[in-house]
C-alpha cells in the first residue's frame, strides 16, 4: 500500500561547517546551542518515533586532534582557495577545543536513539565543486571517513554533500564505498549545485522568500521517481530556517509553507524531506525547538489520518528496493 513519507535530514559539523566562512568566537554561542539542541531533538524524535538522518563530518568521530589527524587521507584536496582546506588549520592549531570540533559523544547518543541514521557528511566536510579539488581526493575523503565510522562500529550508507555541492561525477565513489543514497538539491535554480560564488545575494534572497511564500512549489515526488542504480537521489524538499527575531511576526507563513508541502505529499503519497543543522538552533533554542514541534505535531496528525510514515534516508532506499 503507497504511503506519504516524512523524512528528515540533519547536517551535523559543528565548526567545520562555517570554519572558512565564520570565526570561532563569532559562531561560538551558536555551537554551544547546538550540543544543548540535539538531545533535545533526539528526546523529541523518540517521543514521537521520528526517523531522522544525521550526516556526519568525519572528525566528528575523533576524540582530539591527533585522532583526526591520524584518521586523515593522504591525499588531500588541492582547493584554488587554500581557505577551504581544513588540514593546515588542524595541524597548526594543537589546543583545539574538543566542544566544537569533536563529537564522540554526540555521535553515541544519536546511534544508541531509536530509529536515528548515521550517515556522512565526508571526511572533512569536502567542497564538491570548487577549484582544484579532484576525482582522487574525494575518494580518499570518502574511504577516510567510511574507515573512521567502521572503526565505531557504524556503517554509512547515506551521504549529504557539503553545503549541497553535490556532484553528478562522484556518484561512483560513492557506490565504491557503499553509499546507496545521498540528498539531491530541490529543482529550480534558486537551489542549484553551485561553487561558493555562485551562491550569490539574488539566490538567497530567492530561497528565503521561498521559505515564507511559494514561489517554487513543494518539492515533494513519488519514491518511485528516484528508482535506478545505486546511489539514490533522495532530494531535498525544504531547508528548515531557524527562528529570525525580525521575521518573527512572519512565522506562520514559514510554519504554512512547511505543513502545505506534508500535506502535498501526504495525500498525494510521495516524499517530503525536511533538512537542518544543528547550529540553527544554536541560539533561540526555545523558540527553534517549539517551531519544530509544531511540525512534528503535524506529522502525528498525518501519520494518524492519511498513513504518513517517518523513514530517514537509508530506509527509503530500503523502502524502494522492497516494492
Amino acid at each position: 500500500m503507497s504511503t506519504g513519507t516524512f523524512t528528515i535530514s540533519i547536517d551535523f559539523e559543528l565548526y567545520w561547517g562555517v570554519r572558512d566562512t565564520r570565526g570561532l568566537d563569532a559562531f561560538r554561542n551558536r555551537l554551544d546551542g547546538a550540543r544543548k539542541a540535539i538531545p533535545r531533538m533526539l528526546d523529541l524524535f523518540e517521543q514521537h518515533q521520528v526517523h531522522a538522518t544525521w550526516a556526519t563530518v568525519g572528525f566528528l568521530f575523533c576524540r582530539n586532534r591527533d585522532a583526526a589527524l591520524s584518521a586523515a587521507p593522504t591525499v588531500k584536496p588541492g582547493y584554488e582557495n587554500s581557505a577551504l582546506c581544513p588540514y593546515r588549520y588542524l595541524e597548526q592549531s594543537a589546543d583545539l577545543d574538543g566542544r566544537y570540533h569533536f563529537a564522540p559523544d554526540l555521535v553515541d547518543l544519536i546511534a544508541a536513539t531509536p530509529g536515528q541514521e548515521i550517515a556522512s557528511h565526508t571526511f572533512s566536510h569536502y567542497y564538491c565543486r570548487e577549484a582544484g579539488q579532484t576525482v582522487a581526493a574525494f575518494r580518499a575523503d570518502l574511504a577516510a571517513a567510511v574507515r573512521t565510522a567502521a572503526a565505531q562500529g557504524i556503517a554509512l550508507r547515506s551521504l549529504v554533500f557539503p553545503r549541497n555541492q553535490w556532484n553528478p561525477d562522484y556518484l561512483e565513489v560513492l557506490a565504491e564505498h557503499g553509499i546507496g543514497a545521498y540528498r539531491g538539491n530541490e529543482h529550480g535554480w534558486l537551489y542549484a549545485a553551485t561553487d561558493r560564488v555562485g551562491q550569490n545575494a539574488v539566490r538567497r534572497l530567492g530561497r528565503l522568500l521561498d521559505s515564507y511564500i511559494n514561489l517554487s512549489g513543494h518539492h515533494t515526488y513519488a519514491l518511485e521517481s528516484c528508482a535506478g542504480r545505486p546511489p539514490l537521489n533522495f532530494p531535498a524538499s525544504r531547508f528548515l530556517r531557524p527562528h529570525n527575531p525580525r521575521l518573527a511576526w512572519a512565522d506562520g507563513l514559514r510554519l504554512r509553507r512547511i505543513t502545505h508541502a506534508m500535506r502535498h505529499a501526504a495525500k498525494r503519497q510521495e516524499v517530503f524531506h525536511l533538512w537542518w543543522h544543528p547550529h540553527n538552533f544554536g541560539i533561540d533554542t526555545d523558540q527553534n525547538m517549539g517551531f519544530l514541534e509544531r511540525v512534528i505535531e503535524e506529522f502525528e496528525r498525518l501519520r494518524q489520518h492519511e498513513g504518513m510514515r517517518s523513514l530517514g534516508m537509508a530506509e527509503l532506499a530500503d523502502a524502494l528496493a522492497a516494492q
